[in-house]
């Protein structure tokens, strides 16, 4: 008889949208391309499921720490429809949680570099690598993804099976983190720290030192985004974000200025205005829109732009969003979409920059809760005044 394990479950009915039509293969697959306009009536049920099998290629990782991303929170959450807020890649049932860290349990036949105790952070980004678009390192971009807590089970369980070039090993963290909490909960903040990497080193190709940064958000990737401009040798790094205690966790993390965008709004101040105040009138070389609200911030962010400044999208929104495109031409701004953290050297650099001690994100984690407690985590988020929960299997 299989070994049984605790999970949180996500389950929703698939009823689209009266003006979307799923294709065959959608409908045939029940993975939906726009999870916001096909899944209704989310919720997240704990239940037991079957300890995963491990198959020659694959590590059976006992789970130490999950954080809950904002993704998940759409996820969870719906609009006055029913529909679930977010709005990519979706199958359920599927366990939550994508930010995972823990210890390798056993290892495939085939497995070349793992063994069973190894510390391990894993990539939510399960590509192929056959596809054209992984062929020509498009990674993220695989035509046959496979997302983990999106569409399969993801870390809010006890023990996860995954395919060993998904593990990248954490040992080294026990030279910056004494105490083995604390090296599985910064081996869970990897992953949203190489999701805000990737969009601004990979995907926009990076700033110079001295630049100024802004930050729209100061959730967990924009955290990680503020912490990484800060590593980075940003000059100036201004944040957004109208939550006092995520406010000031951005501020701990790197940022010079947090500003409540709504309040400025309120006293008669555009969050642009404010920022060509503060760059004494030349504007910002990197925006990082983090906060998953493109139609407000793309406005704001192109209105106060050095000339060659970047635009990069990492949040996620079924919205749209006005462009001026004169800009763009006089001013030679870009604009970059930003999805995952796959290849370009994400992964290793990202944990060889927090072995070294120049990054920790680990104070970002305001509360803890077990896999039973899930739904109760995420009624405490809707508030947002969370920066990062994190689940302890």
């Amino acid at each position: 008889m299989a070994q049984k394990q605790l999970a949180a479950v996500l389950h929703a009915d698939w009823k689209a949208r009266p003006d979307y039509k799923p294709t065959e293969e959608e409908i045939r697959t029940k993975r939906a391309t726009y999870a916001s306009r096909v899944w209704h009536n989310p919720r997240v049920i704990v239940e037991e499921i079957p300890v995963p099998e491990v198959g020659p290629k694959d590590v059976l990782v006992r789970l130490k720490a999950c954080g809950i991303c904002g993704s998940d929170m759409h996820l969870y959450e719906s609009d006055k429809d029913g529909y679930i807020l977010y709005p990519g890649l979706v199958k359920t049932p599927v366990v939550l949680g994508h930010e995972l860290s823990g210890q390798v349990e056993k290892v495939g036949s085939d497995v070349p570099n793992l063994k069973p105790g190894d510390m391990v952070a894993c990539e939510e980004m399960w590509w192929c690598g056959e596809c054209d678009p992984c062929r020509t390192g498009y990674l993220n971009q695989c035509i046959n993804l496979m997302e983990m807590g999106f569409t399969d089970n993801g870390g809010c369980e006890q023990y996860m099976s995954l395919h060993h070039k998904f593990c990248w090993k954490i040992n080294d963290f026990k030279r910056v983190f004494r105490n083995e909490d604390k090296i599985y909960e910064a081996g869970s903040l990897v992953e949203p720290t190489c999701v805000a990497y990737n969009a601004m080193f990979v995907r926009a190709e990076g700033f110079k030192p001295g630049s100024a940064v802004v930050v729209w958000g100061a959730g967990p990737i924009g955290l990680g985004a503020i912490a990484l401009a800060k590593a980075a040798g940003a000059g100036k790094i201004i944040a957004f974000e109208p939550r006092g205690s995520r406010a000031k966790i951005a501020r701990e993390v790197g940022a010079d200025e947090v500003f409540d965008q709504f309040e400025l709004l309120k006293s008669g101040t555009q969050p642009w205005q404010k920022i060509l105040e503060l760059t004494g009138g030349d504007g910002v070389d990197m925006h990082v829109e983090a906060a998953g609200d493109p139609t407000f911030v793309m406005p704001q962010a192109e209105r106060c732009m050095n000339f060659g400044g970047k635009i990069v999208d990492i949040g996620r929104a079924d919205k749209a969003s006005p462009v001026f495109f004169e800009l763009y031409q006089v001013r030679a701004l870009q604009a970059y979409g930003s999805q995952g953290h796959a290849g370009g050297g994400v992964w290793p650099n990202v944990i060889k920059l927090m072995a070294s001690g120049r990054l920790d994100t680990t104070r970002i984690i305001t509360s803890r809760f077990s896999v039973p407690d899930v739904p109760k985590a995420l009624e405490k988020l809707k508030d947002r005044e969370d920066a990062k929960v994190t689940i302890k299997p």
